[in-house]
């Protein structure tokens, strides 16, 4: 039998290439060897969106098209919307009696996430959200969740959760473990460290050519350089990393003329749109298709929550015998 992958994302807006490079392109390469469950968390969203409904519900839609245009297919991999799956809510209850408060609190990526949004106190769900991720993990026992390092101190929670329940009650929920991704992290064209859509740097997988061109073309090179005959610098250019990622094979070529002032700033700029349009020309047209049929893409949502419940509920059937829970 193939393993189970459990991934998703946080339906708060369109996905982007830092999305791209670092998880959905790797989802399609997977597909044929682990079944896959892509897990739209919308409660997760919630721990920081609570107050914008309308938008997590057109990102539900949003997430689902995006990763169907970049090639996943919807009869290899399951597409699951978290909060219509009553067995994770079930199960981050059950988990929750077994965290204390200070496990969570003292979780560094909930400290640093806590900092980026600003958050001085913190509410219940966010502070208690890699519980309910232990439950995302463990409905269908996933046994791998692909993640970067920041992600680490969830998947180590979520392993503990699942060794003191099953000692606990005798069960045989699955121990997830962390599968790491070898992709670093997308930069974004600003220079920040990271691309994403609360920093208003994202370059999305729907962006039209013009806006991709518009995007690259105010990217951040090497400020030093003021003029075309100057040689340049690609360690410090935001434009040259995004040739690393994405033109591997050009990189060392694009470096040696930026060193040697054979290439000016407008040029390589160009050249970037033009790979970069070529990568998403293909997704772009999946996704109209997807536009135009929204019923169809609301029907794989749907299917894969009915299947994701039927697997979920004959866990937690088993589980809730375990616990002598069950009548």
């Amino acid at each position: 039998m193939k393993k189970r992958i459990l991934t998703g994302d946080r339906p708060t807006g369109r996905l982007h290439l830092g999305h791209y490079i670092g998880s959905l392109k790797s989802r399609v390469d997977l597909q044929d060897d682990y079944e896959e469950f892509i897990l739209i968390a919308d409660v997760q969203a919630l721990t920081t969106h609570f107050d914008k409904p309308e938008l997590i519900h057109q990102s539900i839609f949003d997430v689902a098209m995006d990763n169907l245009s970049v090639g996943l297919d919807e009869n290899k991999v399951t597409i699951v919307q978290q909060s219509m799956v009553g067995a994770i809510a079930e199960l981050t209850i059950f988990y929750s009696m077994l965290v204390t408060v200070p496990q969570l609190s003292h979780n560094p990526t909930i400290k640093t996430e806590a900092k980026n949004y600003g958050y001085k106190e913190m509410t219940y769900g966010f502070l208690g959200y890699p519980v309910s991720q232990t439950a995302d993990i463990t409905f269908c026992n996933a046994d791998l969740v692909p993640v970067g390092d920041d992600q680490i101190p969830h998947i180590e929670m979520a392993r503990k959760i699942v060794r003191k329940f099953n000692d606990l009650y005798g069960t045989n929920i699955t121990e997830p473990e962390a599968k790491l991704s070898s992709v670093g992290r997308l930069s974004g064209l600003d220079g920040n460290a990271k691309m994403g859509k609360s920093m208003g740097n994202a370059l999305y997988l729907s962006d039209s050519p013009e806006t991709v061109w518009e995007k690259v073309r105010n990217g951040v090179t090497d400020t030093n350089r003021i003029s075309v005959k100057i040689p340049g610098n690609p360690d410090v250019c935001a434009i040259y990393k995004y040739h690393q990622a994405f033109s591997p094979d050009e990189a060392g070529n694009i470096s040696s003329m930026c060193r040697n002032a054979a290439i000016g700033c407008v040029a390589c700029k160009k050249k970037l749109a033009e790979t970069l349009n070529a990568i998403l020309d293909p997704i772009r047209a999946r996704r109209n298709y997807f536009e135009n049929h929204i019923d169809e893409v609301k029907d794989i949502i749907s299917a894969g929550t009915e299947k994701a419940n039927k697997i979920g509920n004959e866990n937690l059937l088993a589980i809730k015998e375990k616990m002598h829970v069950k009548l």
